[in-house]
């Protein structure tokens, strides 16, 4: 995700955790609640939530937040530490309670008092945290605290979340909000006096609206947060409501006016002036296409500082160098720097100025979530991307992401929604999502194997497209040392056992435009050998079994698999005198169809054996009704990489 630039000062939530219960009172634990040891209803669990309890209240201005939780196993006494998230000049913690009671009855009163608590500060933007921890904790025991917030002078305009999933089971859960009866401002400083909801349910599950104009959501058996291989992001999985509030709009009028305040922002951001005419002029000559021109100014935005991948100059080192504030994108040209959406709107700014047609465009970065159009928040779109239109065709570009080449997205802005300017204004717009085709990974080994079955050998790793890109943008992080043990770390997952793989050198990591190669030298022994035969994996890299959703029975959330791609290799393994094949698997295919391929075989030659394979997945989402299809077509790829090769030895003839 980038810092958002130009699409509105991100909001923040009214309460990120949003302290419960508005004078919550300790409750008397029963004596089942003492005497449990497990919990029928969330089986092997560390911990039970026994109630969970909020009130969020904006006219009266306080939130409370009261649970009580049951430690069944060791694990579960970590949830003895609450981290409280508060926002900084606009939020004060209160009043903090908390009590550990023991399964013999005994209570130890916790003893603090909210200002002496820790204040861990994050990095970005106003959120803090306030820690408490709860005293003499056992396995057994009961936690039961409440914390109270109310909030002050609040200079931006709030909204209300609530997730309503924990790390562990749920018993019961009561969140209730009563709305202001007065209008607060929104973000342009205009009273916004209509409320609208959004919210990701169990079925059957609905928000009530009550008598007296409060929302109450009550909840029993709530599950824990998901924890799913390939997950789409947690933002979007676990249940949650969320509470906007707008200028008296329709949700249409709403973006429509969000849109248009958006685009008139970048509008003077980007106008070119004599600074930025005269920086194209270095770069494109006057015979040059519209594409070759939108070729060479997107190199020249790339070898500029991208402070998503290096680091912002803080306020005080900016004066000390005598930068000026960034006020178009002209500055950021004189000062060679800038963020991801910075850059992105120098390029646009870049294209116009050289008289191409080009529009922003804001979508929400994949990696956090997606794009919700049913909620009245425009700072969900994270990220500026740049449409080129040429020859009667779109193309979407990513200056933003550093080592990204011309015409590429990144999966996280691949597939993506949002708004996008257009020749006559604005519209509701989804990214492309390119094929597997355009995320190749080739996987070439040559080994020589000895008569013990120990082999020493060479394998390129080739790549394009995202796995190129990730790698790529993990060197701009760390050194050449630290990428080489990162990529030995993931050999060594998929290498057999008792087989070394370390990269010796890569080839093209800092040129977007070419494959990116990765040069691994590869030693051990691989096959299993007796007087008579030699047994070795049929496919090298997929003897440890990593093909996912193996050990997943049913899933509750989709499958994000990020992008759609084809992974080959092709072994060889050179044979000495004396050895030849003696038995090998059939070739194997595995269809499901419209999503995914999967084909092997096993090919022998004089003095080789070439084992080649090939998994082609063209698709990125899957649904959980999907899931019984998808799973039954990885179980058939594992079981058929566990193919094994039989190598037959033949005995030196005597001599006279």
């Amino acid at each position: 995700m980038r810092n958002p630039i130009f699409l509105h000062s991100a909001v923040l939530f009214f309460a990120v955790i949003s302290p419960a219960v508005a004078g919550a009172q300790f409750k008397q634990p029963t004596d089942e609640e003492l005497k449990m040891t497990s919990d029928p209803r969330a089986p092997g669990a560390a911990a039970v939530y026994l109630d969970i309890e909020e009130n969020d209240g904006i006219e009266q201005d306080v939130s409370t937040y009261h649970a009580r939780i049951k430690v069944l196993t060791e694990k579960g006494k970590e949830l003895a530490t609450v981290e409280v998230p508060y926002m900084m000049g606009c939020e004060k913690l209160a009043l903090v309670k908390g009590r550990t009671i023991h399964s013999d009855g005994t209570i130890v009163p916790l003893d603090a008092k909210p200002e002496n608590l820790l204040v861990v500060k994050t990095t970005e933007g106003r959120v803090e945290k306030r820690v408490f921890t709860l005293p003499d904790v056992e396995v057994g025991s009961i936690l039961e605290y409440s914390y109270e917030t109310f909030f002050t002078d609040c200079d931006f305009f709030p909204f209300l979340r609530w997730e309503l999933q924990r790390p562990y089971f749920i018993h019961k859960l009561h969140y209730a909000y009563w709305p202001p009866s007065y209008a607060v401002a929104d973000k342009h400083g205009e009273l916004a006096s209509r409320l609208i909801t959004s919210e990701n349910l169990p079925e059957g599950v609905e928000l009530r609206l009550n008598a007296a104009g409060h929302y109450i959501l009550d909840l029993t058996d709530v599950p824990p947060i998901p924890d799913e291989q390939w997950m789409p992001p947690l933002r979007d999985a676990m249940f949650h409501v969320n509470f906007d509030y707008v200028n008296g709009l329709s949700l249409v009028d709403f973006w429509r006016r969000e849109a248009q305040t958006w685009m008139e922002s970048i509008k003077d951001f980007i106008a070119p002036g004599k600074t930025m005419r005269a920086a194209i002029a270095n770069f494109i000559q006057p015979g040059d296409s519209d594409l070759d021109k939108a070729k060479k100014l997107y190199a020249a935005v790339q070898v500029l500082d991208n402070t998503d991948f290096s680091r912002k100059k803080t306020e005080t080192e900016r004066k000390k160098l005598k930068l000026k504030d960034i006020r178009r994108a002209e500055d950021i040209w004189t000062e060679q720097s800038g963020s991801g959406n910075e850059l992105a709107l120098l390029y646009l700014s870049m294209l116009r100025a050289a008289g191409l047609e080009a529009y922003a465009a804001a979508v929400t970065d994949r990696d956090q979530g997606r794009f919700d159009p049913n909620r009245a928040d425009f700072d969900q779109l994270d990220t500026v991307l740049v449409i080129l239109r040429t020859g009667g065709q779109d193309i979407y570009l990513d200056p933003g992401e550093k080592r990204c080449r011309f015409g590429m997205l990144s999966w996280k802005h691949s597939g993506a929604s949002g708004v996008r300017e257009t020749s006559g204004g604005f519209d509701l717009a989804g990214t492309p999502m390119p094929p597997y085709t355009q995320n190749k990974t080739l996987r070439t080994g040559d080994m020589e194997i000895d008569a013990q079955g120990a082999i020493t050998g060479l394998f390129r790793f080739t790549m394009t497209g995202q796995a190129a890109l990730y790698w790529r943008q993990e060197a701009l992080e760390i050194d050449e040392g630290a990428l080489k043990k990162e990529f030995d770390n993931e050999l060594e997952e998929i290498v057999p056992e008792g087989v070394e793989a370390h990269v010796s050198n890569f080839l093209g990591l800092d040129d977007p435009d070419s494959v990116l190669m990765a040069v691994i030298d590869v030693k051990g022994m691989l096959g299993v050998a007796t007087a008579k035969r030699i047994v070795l994996p049929g496919f090298f890299l997929e003897t440890r079994g990593t093909e996912p959703f193996l050990h997943e029975e049913k899933r509750q959330t989709p499958v994000d698999m990020h992008y759609d791609a084809m992974v080959t290799d092709q072994i060889v393994y050179r044979l000495p005198t004396g050895i030849t094949l003696e038995g090998a698997p059939p070739d194997a295919k595995e269809l499901w169809k419209d999503h995914a391929v999967y084909t092997a075989r096993i090919r022998s030659e004089s003095g080789k054996i070439t084992a080649e394979r090939t998994l082609a997945r063209a698709f990125t989402l899957a649904k959980p009704e999907e899931y019984q299809d998808l799973r039954g077509f990885y179980q058939k790829v594992a079981a058929a990489d566990q193919a094994q090769i039989v190598l037959g030895i033949v005995p030196a003839a005597k001599s006279n």
